[in-house]
């Protein structure tokens, strides 16, 4: 890492990185950022780009601040630690400050209607961050709906402007964190060319915890063949993923000359893989029941539903990341992903996804990867509320003022 002090971003090399985000059309200007498979090449491309570009500037100690006023709004309904400090993070660097909204404390716990909420959120906002992950069918809806409601407002000439939408992970896809373990994997191999052909095993893994979000693996398998990556998908039976999801690769896989297949096995899955994910997920039958059973008010069937699902897991308990699967990787030495936290065999857990000696080798790169997300958030927010980001990144590059007060007049 550079010393903080070394605060000069105007080298060629690095204008020339930002000069070259002045030849994409990533089209994200005033749109949300809900899956990355919706997501053009381009807006791809600038966002991990900038991304970049923008740790390199925090690193260098630089002021990011583009914004002199304004708030991001965030709703967490799910549990939270990465990526709700990455959130904040992202708008605090770029001058925005940040709200989390609690629903029980406003009027959505008395009957509001999301339509009303967004658009009284909206007045001076640029950014509404959500997590809707945990019931199948909703969480992405749930989004859409907030979009809606912001577009018709700011149409219709009530807002200051129409504020982007950014999923902090659905039960669809959790783009920032696919972004990031992108950007982690560029960092690891060297640049995106260097990506191509290398196989990724995205397998399930067995935690004894219930219902984990479906949208990890299906942000992996939606993303990484676009950037020309072998991906290859293993889970037990009945942990399928969603349509779309699969779909999605397919189709990223076919245009960005990537490969996407399913086996039957994690040994099958890690033979010379280059990178490994062991990530569980719950049973998508159960999600989906799981999701029914909450619209129409049953808690106790929930109660039943837990007891099936850690019963189902319970099965494939082998399903784990140890010292003889990595072994089967290509070298021995495949990187080895998560996106935290990880259920560590003997650690956080009796048996889980992980055994503690590949997790103690790899936890560092863990940290890395995890790193990236608030670069990641900056990035969209640049692209989503910018027309042309790639002039707000020239000003930063060449500007270069500093973060932190320097000299004497700063200790006094």
């Amino acid at each position: 890492m550079r010393h903080a002090m070394d605060h000069t971003l105007s080298d060629e090399p690095l204008l020339a990185r930002v000069e070259s985000l002045a030849g994409l059309s990533p089209g994200l200007h005033d749109r949300d950022f809900l899956a990355t498979w919706r997501a053009s090449d381009d807006a791809i491309r600038f966002v991990l780009e900038a991304a970049s570009l923008l740790r390199e500037g925090a690193e260098r100690g630089l002021s990011l601040q583009v914004f002199d006023g304004g708030v991001g709004v965030s709703l967490f309904r799910d549990k939270s630690t990465r990526t709700r400090y990455a959130f904040r993070a992202a708008c605090s660097l770029l001058g925005l400050s940040t709200e989390e909204i609690d629903e029980s404390a406003t009027q959505l716990a008395h009957g509001e209607t999301v339509r009303e909420t967004a658009a009284m959120l909206g007045f001076a906002t640029e950014v509404f961050g959500i997590r809707d992950d945990m019931f199948l069918g909703e969480g992405h809806s749930f989004m859409e709906q907030v979009a809606a409601s912001l577009e018709e407002s700011s149409q219709a000439g009530i807002l200051l402007g129409r504020p982007a939408v950014l999923n902090l992970q659905s039960d669809l896809d959790h783009p920032t964190q696919a972004l990031a373990d992108a950007a982690h994997l560029v960092e690891v191999f060297g640049d995106l060319e260097a990506l191509r052909g290398k196989r990724v095993a995205m397998t399930w893994a067995y935690s004894p915890s219930y219902a984990k979000p479906l949208s990890v693996p299906q942000g992996i398998i939606g993303l990484l063949p676009r950037l020309g990556m072998d991906v290859v998908l293993a889970h037990p039976e009945g942990y399928e993923l969603e349509p779309e999801a699969l779909d999605a690769a397919a189709r990223v896989a076919k245009a960005g000359g990537g490969r996407f297949r399913q086996v039957g096995s994690m040994r099958e899955a890690f033979d010379q893989a280059d990178i490994v994910y062991p990530k569980s997920w719950a049973p998508r039958r159960l999600m989906q029941e799981r999701a029914r059973c909450r619209r129409e008010g049953r808690p106790e069937a929930l109660r039943d539903l837990e007891t099936q699902a850690l019963a189902e897991n319970a099965k494939h308990v082998r399903w784990t990341c140890d010292a003889d699967l990595m072994s089967r990787t290509r070298g021995g030495a495949a990187l080895y992903m998560h996106c935290l936290p990880a259920d560590v065999t003997g650690v956080s857990c009796p048996a889980g996804e992980v055994s503690a000696e590949v997790f103690e080798r790899a936890r560092l790169d863990t940290y890395r990867e995890a790193r990236w997300k608030p670069f990641v958030i900056a990035a969209i927010l640049l692209g989503t509320r910018f027309a042309e980001p790639a002039n707000v990144l020239r000003e930063l590059v060449t500007r270069a003022k500093p973060r932190r007060l320097t000299g004497l007049a700063a200790h006094r």
